[in-house]
């Protein structure tokens, strides 16, 4: 019987829906028949692949010493494992509830979580994605400290209360065992001793249970005979204990900075009191209390003095000090200073068994944003070189870009000089994290990751084969000049912080062409160079870019400058080029004019291998308003042009001449064919000229609003299409969700909105703010520019916030040294194409439906003399003249795809028919809009703010895929989010984490394969040998049968109350087997067992209470009955 298939119907139903509602041209025949469509639903499915960078509010840390496996737990519940460079793994607690301790089952695969909500998980590691085996929630009593001893499977829980509870981690029940706290400190004090902070076993005997409260008391606790045989107390409370390996001294440490070692048979006072921070007064009295020591290591070499690893303690008149971690080896003291506050710290060591030396040889150091690692075994204790990708927040992230599918000659280039900014003074030792496996990837394309940051910095990142490994890093501020002293306020107002932070990354992966736009108006264009360069001077423009429409009441063509004149670049006076810092001047009036936001540096620049600055381009200031902040970006490489626009209009520059070609205000774009009716512009005190190419009048929107833009930080791809969300999201936002931005982030990590701009001089009405069209999406391309158009010639397609489309043609210069001297010269096209809402994403495709790319130049070494022959080669592989008169007829049909937030439509060229249309969504909008490849074959892929992921056959904008993933609930989302080929995509899930995701069917069924193995067969080293005479006079370690003594033939069953077993999915490997087939049925029937066998202890345990009461009843009946049995009736 044939297999039915609901999605072929689907298919096809929704072909037909968009066949025949989409047409805009009633009667005309949509060329179905011309392209062949392979792409269907069967082809996506939505998933998500791997996370990368720091885990965001680290909270708890363990470390498998035998399988070389780190775990980090975090405040929002998710779990990170990290084992060899490449090996990293990602899981989440259903509850989100906030990771207090994990505990290894050393070299056992398995991993047990304590949660701040009092549930242990027992997580399994011998697969791919992790799972959890079983849980256990705590009703009555809250947890506080967990202990696992080596190869036992009995683990002491410690909770709020100050009682021990038993958990036998196969089973995850608990054992009737229970250490009470009364009976724990019985008369040694009169009040409660407070919960319990340590719990640990004896190294040279099992059977002795040491238990720390937070009072300062301390139990040790016989397991055998059921009674504390020592106890001791301390005035100050306890943070942690440590023992030494013999089992005969333990160390403890305490909230007022202080170290006590005491002797285990010695419990009336501590052998030895230590403040190792505290100055001691001359009186010889005790030291001065210090800051709380949080946590205390203690570790012993068979061939030196033990390590005493501590954190905290620093004296309280260290004000501004940096956190610290001190390492006390014999005589000698080190004091390690942190960046960040520490949250756990772990010593790693040779042996896995306590009762031998440890022989300690690093120092893993969990921070609130970093991991560092010391090594122990060199002098000055050096750092290991971090090999994980955990510094993509080491600046704020402000945007990314992702690109799959790269020149594979990219990667290698970007690693070589990014290989000579290698700090120095590392370790020389092998990362010591370094167990599990890699995977087998199929994926063999290059992926690369570029992410822009709040300091101006950008970092490449290696992504291929979803690993994460950073390629380069550059600093864009270094061709401004910085403010001396903190007090001196920067040349511009529009920022109160982070004046050079990224807003826009627009890269063309085959020219190696960059150009970033900033938070301060600014555009700068670079160069990779193998070589370094010394720059005397940085080219600069300057632009005034303006805005007014006080003389848009009569739409006479006289009034309004018309791009009907071509607009020529040499000849342009609406630029200031300047090879120095311009100098600030005042408009008759006293205020700010013609002065950028940035001061250009003046002294010469070293340049570096890697990407060097060609131009800056900077928006100035306008009469007392600053510069509008760019919104949209496309460079093009091989017409050596630049554009970008934002609220108050668009400007172009010719990179090559470093001349200004274009400087309009978005209405004079429209010239006489305005087809909106603006409201006039609150007035002003005069109207100023910009002294150009043409009369565009100031103005300035508000910088809150214009900064809240959802796609602020958005990227384009190479040579197109930049598009962000522009002053009216806000409103746009509030009718489709509530946005806001989470007030618990961190300030310096989270991206927020006003760490953009904050204008203090902005002093619009909102019917400025409402009359704004803002410039969104830019495209260079070469296609038919008129309906007349029998040939194609290059052209530049502008969207604005309104939906509208506007065509610009470019005429270019011959190749060679005649593009070096002639302009380019820019006119208008008159077409103008219509959609509801702001427009995002331009592309085009031919006549076969594939994706036209822009033209582009091959990258050659900018700092090398050409050869004769490379010249003429050259001139070859640039554009020739593309005037209407030397251009080639071409009657090829062309495809222009134009998605907007609401809806996508594709226009058949030179005709300029609607084709399709799709309403995309109607109570929503899209946030983030990509043409993508997949399959050979190309689609349409949307982001939308209420958090569906859709996907869009070309050209017939069929819906193949609709996934409800990710509802907009931080701005940082909408900033990041990015798709591109092969069907993956990516976004920043917080603030020091990128996480990947992919929407090909193929990518999910082969990412099993992909995925590092975390667990991996490894032989537990020998146990320490106990030597001849220890073994015939007694002494080593002493062993417990903890099943003699745990189990329930011997401790009872517990109370059913305290805990509730919660079976999980760990045994089974991916959702599917769980969900189908033999392996799922048995699951279920487990699962069906373990409830039923849940419900028959509670009966029993109903039944034993009402026997026991049942036999109450009956004993005072017996005995009422014999009292009353020699009793006469009268006597009663």
């Amino acid at each position: 019987m044939k297999k039915f298939n609901i999605r072929k119907v689907l298919d096809g139903l929704t072909a037909a829906a968009a066949s025949s509602s989409s047409s805009s041209q009633p009667g005309q025949r949509p060329p179905d028949s011309d392209i062949v469509e392979t792409l269907c639903s069967e082809h996506f499915q939505l998933c998500k692949t791997v996370r990368h960078g720091f885990p965001y509010q680290p909270s708890a840390m363990a470390f498998d010493p035998v399988q070389k496996i780190l775990a980090i737990g975090t405040q929002t519940g998710s779990l990170r494992l990290f084992g060899r460079p490449g090996v990293e793994c990602y899981c989440q607690h259903d509850s989100a509830a906030g990771v207090i301790q994990l505990q290894f089952l050393i070299n056992e695969g398995a991993l047990v979580s304590a949660l701040a909500d009092d549930t242990l998980h027992l997580w399994n590691l011998r697969q791919k994605r992790p799972a959890i085996l079983h849980s256990l929630k705590f009703n009555k009593e809250r947890i506080t400290f967990c202990h696992l001893p080596f190869q036992s499977k009995w683990l002491y829980v410690g909770t709020e209360r100050g009682n021990v509870h038993i958990v036998n981690v196969e089973s995850f029940t608990l054992s009737g065992y229970v250490i009470m706290w009364n009976k724990a400190i019985e008369l040694s004090s009169k009040t409660h001793p407070g919960l319990i902070v340590h719990i640990s076993d004896n190294p040279m005997d099992e059977g002795k249970l040491l238990i720390g409260f937070e009072s300062g008391t301390l139990v040790l606790w016989d397991l055998k005979s059921k009674k504390g045989e020592y106890r001791y107390s301390y005035d100050e409370a306890i943070h942690s204990v440590a023992w030494h390996h013999e089992g005969k001294q333990f160390v403890c440490s305490h909230s007022d900075g202080s170290l006590t070692i005491w002797n285990v048979k010695s419990p009336i006072r501590p052998a030895q009191i230590i403040t190792p921070h505290g100055k001691l007064p001359k009186d010889g009295k005790k030291a001065e209390p210090c800051k709380p020591i949080l946590k205390v290591e203690y570790r012993t070499c068979k061939s030196g003095d033990p390590f005493i690893i501590f954190s905290g303690g620093l004296s309280y008149d260290t004000v501004g000090r940096r956190p610290c971690l001190t390492v006390m080896h014999g005589k000698t003291t080190a004091v390690l200073e942190m960046d960040y506050p520490i949250v756990d710290f772990l010593t790693l060591c040779e042996t896995p068994y306590p009762s031998d030396f440890q022989e300690p040889y690093a120092v893993v150091v969990l921070l609130e944003k970093d991991l560092v690692v010391v090594d122990l075994g060199q002098n000055g204790y050096p750092i290991f070189e971090n090999p994980y990708p955990l510094d993509i927040h080491e600046s704020p992230v402000t945007c990314c870009e992702y690109f799959a599918d790269c020149p594979v000659d990219l990667i290698p280039a970007l690693y070589s000089v990014g290989a000579k900014q290698k700090r120095q003074g590392y370790s020389k030792k092998e990362w010591p994290i370094n167990g599990g496996n890699w995977g087998l990837g199929t994926q063999s394309y290059p992926e690369i990751i570029i992410t822009g940051h709040a300091d101006g910095s950008l970092k490449f990142w290696d992504a291929s084969a979803i690993t994460l490994q950073v390629l380069y890093k550059m600093k864009t501020s270094k061709v401004f000049e910085k403010s001396r002293n903190k007090e001196e306020k920067p040349n511009t107002d529009i920022v109160d912080e982070d004046p050079y932070a990224i807003q826009i990354i627009t890269w063309c992966p085959e020219s190696r062409m960059l150009c970033v736009a900033g938070v301060s108006a600014h555009v700068i264009v670079y160069k990779f160079s193998r070589q370094e360069v010394t720059t005397e001077a940085i080219q600069m423009l300057e632009i005034r870019l303006l805005y007014e429409i006080n003389d848009l009441e009569s739409p006479e063509t006289d009034q309004i400058p018309s791009l009907g004149a071509p607009c020529q670049g040499p000849n342009s006076q609406t630029a200031n080029s300047q090879s120095h810092p311009s100098t600030s001047s005042s408009s008759s009036d006293g205020l700010r004019d013609n002065v950028p936001c940035l001061k250009i540096r003046s002294t010469p620049l070293k340049q570096g291998a890697g990407y060097q600055a060609e131009v800056v381009i900077q928006l100035v200031w306008v009469n007392g308003e600053p510069p509008q902040q760019i919104s949209s970006l496309a460079v093009n490489s091989s017409y050596g042009l630049l554009v970008f626009g934002n609220c108050n209009g668009i400007a172009m520059v010719d990179y090559i001449q470093k001349t200004v070609l274009l400087n309009l205000g978005t209405i004079e774009l429209y010239g006489s064919n305005d087809p909106y009716q603006r409201q006039p512009k609150s007035p002003r005190k005069t109207r100023q000229t910009s002294g150009g190419l043409c009369d565009i009048n100031e103005g300035s929107t508000n910088l809150d609003d214009r900064c809240k833009s959802p796609t602020s930080g958005s990227t384009s791809s190479c040579n197109s299409e930049d598009e962000q969300k522009l002053p009216n999201f806000i409103e746009r936002a509030k009718m489709s969700r509530k946005l806001s931005l989470p007030t618990e982030l961190k300030p310096d990590l989270d991206v927020k909105d006003n760490s953009f701009s904050r204008s203090r001089s902005s002093s619009v009405t909102s019917i400025d703010k409402e009359s704004r069209e803002a410039i969104t999406a830019l495209h260079f391309c070469e296609t038919y520019t008129r309906k007349a158009d029998t040939c194609t010639s290059p052209c530049l397609w502008v969207g604005t916030t309104l939906g509208t489309v506007l065509v610009i043609v470019l005429n270019l210069p011959p190749g060679g040294e005649q593009r070096l001297t002639q302009p380019v010269i820019v006119s208008p096209s008159g077409t103008i194409l219509r959609l509801k809402g702001a427009i995002l994403r331009i592309a085009f495709l031919d006549t076969t439906g594939s994706l036209i790319n822009p033209a582009h130049e091959p990258w050659r070494e900018p700092n090398v003399q050409e050869e004769k022959d490379d010249k003429d080669k050259c001139r070859k592989l640039r554009p020739v003249s593309v005037s209407p008169s030397s251009s080639q007829e071409i009657n090829e049909t062309q495809y222009a795809v134009i998605c907007s937030e609401k809806q996508a439509k594709v226009i058949s060229l030179p005709s300029q028919n609607c084709i399709y249309k799709h309403n995309i969504t109607e109570t929503s909008f899209v946030l983030r809009a990509d043409i993508v490849g997949l399959n050979g074959s190309i689609c349409l892929a949307c982001f939308c703010a209420n958090g569906h992921i859709m996907t869009f056959s070309l050209p017939s904008l069929r819906p193949l895929l609709d996934v409800n993933y990710l509802p907009l609930t931080d701005m940082r989302i909408a900033r990041t989010f990015c798709f591109t080929n092969n069907g993956q995509a990516l976004y920043l899930v917080s603030p020091t984490e990128i996480q990947r995701i992919t929407y090909s069917q193929s990518t999910c069924e082969n990412l099993q394969e992909m995925l590092g193995e975390l667990f991996t067969p490894v032989e537990t080293p020998e146990a320490p040998n106990r030597g001849f005479f220890k073994g015939l006079f007694g002494g080593g370690a002493q062993s417990l049968d903890r099943e003699e003594l745990f189990g329930e033939s011997a401790a009872g069953k517990p109370s059913r109350s305290l805990a509730q077993h919660i079976p999980g999915t760990g045994g089974i490997e991916g959702v599917k087997g769980a969900a189908s087939g033999v392996a799922g049925e048995l699951a279920r029937a487990r699962i069906a067992l373990d409830e039923r066998g849940q419900k028959l202890s509670e009966l029993e345990e109903r039944t034993a209470a009402m026997l026991y009461s049942a036999d109450t009843f009956s004993k005072h009946a017996h005995e009422m009955m014999l009292k009353c049995k020699d009793k006469k009736w009268y006597q009663f």
